[in-house]
């Protein structure tokens, strides 16, 4: 990376050398030093990260400009465009007749109707709609008294219907409306006196009644041949969770959970013997389940490649990205699927552009292991991202041999 003509990796390269060099600096300043410098690092990292070549999302993009069609067209539909619009229904709620003013007709003429001409007008009530129950009590000349039963559904003086609760819920889950925001619109709209306990009951009560259709879900998935998963962080009660997805073409299945790893995929109850193709984004803990097939999804494969052509100049990422596009377009011409004559010529390129890799992007010299120093060197993004591409290329490339597999994660997850 160059800021202001400075090359900011080379100057950092060369000021680690001269502190490793320099005997005199006491422990407390070396350390300070090499902490200053691993702060630097990271805030190079971030730097110009945005959607493309990172996880990001497009609205965190800086100067991000709107997305317009070629040509000098003007906003909105254009000309020839269908569009869409109301039509008339053959059931309307209300009918108005609207008479001809007699006064208004010609006087050397004898009208007489022969039909209507139909406008429709669609509107929405917005009201209380309240409904008393009155049971009938009898009684005979001994004064015992019988009462009319009331429906199962009506079990206290005043309740709300099934409608109230169904709105609410729709509102909490699918709008995803605070629990004040769905009281206003209840007391404003409605004059419902809706608190924020109750939208809590009726969800709970959904909840419960849909834990059969969850059941269900886990066992359709796990007879898929085909999945996504993936995790996000996400903010449960100003704590942080995770929000773990499971899905196929039809069937999404959501968790949130505490952990990020192994036991939240264990307790969602899915993936473990999980024996179809799934598909993720090489996340370790997937790589722990022993029965499927694994397939790496290349949406997140383009945007490291970017990152690692942009920022570390890296000329090798710049050709694969470009290949793995390329393969992509040909699976698509191809119906699918590409023959073991194409895949093999795709494969041969695969591993040349990586093996070229190695002299621009090689591993981190043994040499500079510290006195003690245990495990592996730490390597930049560039290389993680070359040794993953090296280790796991059947399952980059499965999508160019697999019909069913494609090159990255359903859209709806791929974050």
């Amino acid at each position: 990376m160059t800021i202001e003509g400075i090359p900011v990796e080379e100057t950092l390269e060369k000021v680690k050398k001269l502190i490793a060099e320099e005997k005199t600096l006491s422990p407390a300043l070396r350390a300070s030093l090499e902490l200053l410098l691993t702060l630097v690092n990271l805030l190079l990292n971030r730097l110009g990260l945005n959607s493309r070549n990172s996880s990001k999302p497009p609205s965190s993009d800086p100067n991000r400009k709107k997305k317009r069609s070629n040509g000098n067209n003007k906003p909105g539909g254009q000309k020839g465009h269908a569009g869409n619009h109301l039509e008339l229904v053959d059931d309307p709620d209300h009918i108005e007749s609207l008479k001809v003013d007699p006064a208004t007709l010609p006087s050397d003429g004898a009208f007489q109707c022969i039909g209507y001409e139909r406008r429709q007008v669609f509107d929405i009530q917005i009201s209380r709609v309240v409904t008393e129950y009155q049971a009938e009590i009898l009684e005979d000349e001994r004064g015992r008294r019988v009462v009319a039963p009331f429906p199962e559904s009506v079990k206290v003086k005043t309740q709300y219907a099934a409608g109230v609760k169904i709105h609410a819920v729709y509102m909490s889950n699918f709008q995803l409306l605070p629990y004040k925001r769905i009281e206003e619109h209840f007391a404003d709209q409605f004059d419902l006196p809706l608190s924020s306990g109750s939208i809590y009951n009726y969800n709970l009560e959904v909840y419960q009644m849909l834990e059969p259709f969850e059941d269900w879900v886990k066992q359709a998935l796990s007879r898929e041949l085909l999945l996504h998963a993936d995790e996000t962080g996400i903010n449960i009660g100003g704590k942080r969770k995770w929000l773990h997805v499971v899905c196929s073409s039809t069937l999404t299945l959501l968790m949130p959970h505490d952990k990020r790893g192994g036991e939240a995929i264990a307790a969602m109850g899915v993936l473990p013997g999980y024996t179809g193709t799934l598909v993720h984004d090489h996340w370790k803990p997937y790589y722990k389940l022993q029965y499927c097939n694994h397939a790496g999804c290349n949406a997140h494969h383009l945007r490291e490649l970017e990152r690692a052509w942009e920022q570390d100049d890296q000329q090798w990422a710049k050709q694969m990205q470009d290949l793995l596009l390329e393969i992509n377009r040909a699976v698509d011409a191809a119906g699918g699927i590409l023959n073991r004559q194409e895949a093999k010529a795709f494969r041969e390129r695969y591993r040349k552009i990586l093996k070229e890799a190695e002299t621009e992007c090689p591993p981190p010299d043994e040499s500079e292991r510290k006195k003690g120093q245990r495990g592996r060197l730490k390597r930049s993004k560039a290389r993680s991202l070359l040794e993953r591409l090296l280790r796991y290329e059947e399952d980059v490339l499965r999508f160019m041999v697999e019909r069913n597999v494609p090159t990255t994660k359903a859209n709806v997850i791929c974050v």
